[in-house]
């Protein structure tokens, strides 16, 4: 495929003036992926760190065996499906497995790649959702049990026939061996496959909450995949380090399918990702081991990177750090830049287009607050209250159209307010878009909260909580957090007369979280919920509370409690804090010290006058 010099948005506009064939030939993933094998057959597509050791060998795979491997796991699902469509669940943490699965499961039918934190039910209802007829799980295994809810699985979930497990499992076939057995050197059956043909389904709207799967044809990955390799100016020599899992649409098609069809390799990082402590210490040593010149990370991980020392590491080959899935501060962006000389890269995405809005081009420097420019081919545009379009540099909802845009939910009744009937999808980010076509993100109308990468429903706390028979209201907001962007709280008023304590609601509603990530780090019980004049709860209060509470804990952390007051307000962006200091004469050496508390922070800030 044409590769494309991107630096800013006349490239962009140069582009697009060509026909669309020009820059993306490919109707299918399939024939994409083989397009790039056949130009790099020998040239290593994969490799597996299996253990957080240097000194064991990993395993690698060429994009000729890559190949072997999807046309193999294809015509499994195929003689499995039995004349059905094959409709692939996949529980599968971020190892080669996964990858032939996505790829060979799309070739031959539609995939949903479901994250394995969820509990039972909740994998149930998506499985369900999906209308799957397969599962590909992981086995037993002591770093990560997902096996032990698969026997919940198959009573609840009678569409499934099939289940294949990882390093093998009792009742299950094991999916090397089935692999192994089908042929490989071509495809077994003929399938019409097209840009607009269905490739697989993505749970959003919140990891918890009721299923809400986003298609995604095969057109909106792969512009999603060679758009974000144009805008990072990939080549067969980059080597990407992705730690990401493959429910995460960065991790499959941002940086994952990107960097296959620019002919690179993509390092995995253990079983456990990133998630691998011991990894993360040895984080430069494997950086240098495997010559990485492409690193992705959620900001959670690059501020623990913060905390490492490459030692003796040669990390010259690194050339950008890629980050998206949670707000990105620009402090922390710019201590990574001075501490480790590599420059950070931003991203807008979201899981209805294939992951992928906007990137900063890894041509062009860095500007603070940026998600970069649209992909070639894709519109983004504020528009106000009233309905109109934002004039340049205005801030409105952010809306985006473009062949990255997929079809919408499997269940239609969900598309009003995401989904427009003329083709553009409504974000629910705050934000606007500069004269030079930047966008900016500067808040979030949509409630989700967003952990690191992970996305929390507020109603599934809520809904909790509202079970307890003390409780009269509950609302669930995300409060700051410098690692992890976000950590949902709970807020929570009684009924008249009650006496129960945040520790006993805290293990009332331990059972009735489907999910850990969402546990809710603090409830708080006070007076009276905020609402509207209509009675809805009023979350921005919320918002601000939740903000000024935690900037006053990192205040009195640093030592400045009874020097600095923080007072934090819910503005059209989101939570703002103002820093009051009373003594003059320290003024610009405590203005100094909260710059520095402020910095991991993606929150504005300003002084009292």
């Amino acid at each position: 495929m044409n590769t494309f010099h991107i630096s800013a948005a006349r490239d962009i506009a140069r582009i697009a003036a060509e026909p669309y064939e020009q820059f993306m030939r490919h109707g299918s993933v399939f024939d994409a992926l083989a397009d790039s094998a056949e130009q790099h057959s020998d040239r290593t597509a994969l490799t597996f760190i299996s253990e957080p050791d240097p000194a064991v060998p990993p395993r690698s795979w060429t994009y000729a065996e890559l190949m072997t491997e999807i046309r193999r796991t294809a015509n499994l699902f195929h003689k499995l499906a039995a004349g059905e469509e094959p409709r692939i669940a996949m529980l599968l943490p971020p190892i080669p497995e996964a990858y032939f699965t996505l790829w060979g499961g799309e070739t031959a039918g539609v995939v949903c790649p479901i994250n394995y934190l969820l509990n039972a039910e909740h994998i149930g209802e998506l499985i369900r959702a999906a209308r799957a007829n397969i599962l590909v799980t992981l086995g037993p295994n002591p770093d990560l049990d997902i096996w032990s809810r698969v026997p919940r699985l198959l009573a609840e979930c009678p569409g499934l026939r099939e289940v294949l497990a990882v390093g093998g499992a009792a009742g299950a076939a094991v999916l090397a061996a089935e692999v192994a057995s089908m042929p490989g050197d071509a495809l077994t059956f003929e399938r019409q496959v097209g840009p607009t043909t269905l490739a697989a389904l993505f749970h959003t709207g919140g990891t918890t909450g009721a299923p809400k799967l986003a298609q995604h044809t095969h057109g909106n990955q792969l512009h999603a995949a060679w758009g974000a390799a144009q805008m990072y100016a990939m080549t067969e020599r980059d080597v990407m380090l992705n730690g990401f899992p493959l429910f995460h649409v960065a991790g499959a098609f941002v940086f994952g399918l990107s960097t296959l069809l620019s002919g690179g390799e993509v390092v995995l990082p253990t079983l456990l990702g990133m998630r691998n402590a011991g990894f993360v210490q040895r984080y430069w040593t494997f950086v240098e081991r495997h010559r990485a010149s492409l690193l992705a990370a959620v900001p959670t991980v690059i501020a623990s990177l913060m905390n490492t020392d490459p030692g003796a590491a040669r990390i010259d080959s690194v050339r950008a750090l890629l980050t998206g899935g949670s707000p990105l501060p620009t402090e922390l962006a710019t201590a990574f830049e001075r501490r480790f000389d590599i420059p950070v890269r931003n991203i807008l995405g979201m899981t209805e287009c294939a992951g992928v809005i906007s990137i900063e081009p890894f041509n062009a420097p860095r500007t603070p607050g940026s998600c970069g420019l649209p992909l070639p081919f894709t519109e983004v545009m504020a528009v106000a209250d009233d309905g109109r379009a934002c004039v340049a540099g205005e801030t409105g909802i952010l809306r985006v159209q473009g062949p990255n845009v997929g079809p919408g939910y499997t269940d239609a009744r969900r598309n009003t307010g995401t989904f427009t009937e003329d083709g553009w999808l409504i974000t629910g980010d705050i934000g606007h878009v500069d004269g030079e076509g930047r966008v900016f993100v500067t808040g979030r109308a949509k409630d989700v909260i967003i952990r690191s990468s992970h996305n929390i429903d507020p109603r599934v706390i809520e809904d909790a909580l509202l079970m307890h028979p003390d409780v009269l209201m509950a609302a669930a907001v995300g409060e700051p957090d410098e690692y992890a962007g976000e950590m949902p709280v709970a807020f929570v008023s009684l009924k008249p007369g009650a006496t129960v304590d945040s520790g006993a609601l805290a293990a009332f509603i331990e059972q009735r979280i489907p999910e850990r990530p969402a546990f809710p780090r603090r409830i708080d019980i006070i007076p009276a919920i905020p609402v509207t004049a209509i009675g809805k709860v009023y979350k921005p209060a919320l918002r601000a509370l939740a903000t000024e509470r935690v900037i006053q804990d990192r205040l009195a952390d640093a030592g400045l409690a009874g020097k600095v007051k923080a007072m934090a307000v819910e503005t059209a962006s989101g939570p703002s804090v103002r820093f009051v200091i009373g003594d003059k004469a320290l003024r610009p050496e405590l203005e100094a010290h909260v710059r520095e508390v402020m910095g991991p922070f993606a929150i504005p800030f300003d002084f009292q006058a």
